[in-house]
């Protein structure tokens, strides 16, 4: 079975999930327990760093499906960065760049959350 690991950073009210390896039907469950606990913790803006993961399959894409009504409903969303071609290739495919924030680098994902708190009513 091919390795999946998980690391997470903590910046005020953002989350960032570095995510490695293999992201598949083996390993979906392992990353849905990891965002199903930030969003039991109340932490609503992910950002999702893919610099490190390898590959998805439709499992892996399923557990975004999964969560983002909730994450949003909450005020929240989740921004995913620096994908590989290769893993935008999947996204793109099934129509995810008009679904979600992606962009290539982490600062840029960051960057959204600000603006959009800024524009944001009082």
């Amino acid at each position: 079975m091919d390795q999946f690991s998980m690391q997470r950073k903590e910046m005020d009210d953002l989350t960032v999930l570095y995510i490695e390896g293999y992201l598949d039907a083996h390993t979906a469950h392992q990353f849905e327990e990891a965002l199903r606990k930030i969003i039991e913790e109340g932490r609503y803006k992910i950002v999702v760093n893919f610099s490190r993961l390898n590959y998805i399959s439709s499992a892996g894409l399923g557990v975004f499906m999964g969560v983002i009504e909730e994450v949003r409903s909450n005020g929240g969303d989740i921004k995913m960065c620096c994908l590989s071609d290769k893993v935008f290739r999947v996204f793109d495919l099934l129509g995810f760049p008009a679904l979600y924030d992606i962009v290539k680098t982490e600062d840029e994902a960051i960057q959204k959350f600000r603006d959009a708190q800024e524009k944001a009513p009082e």
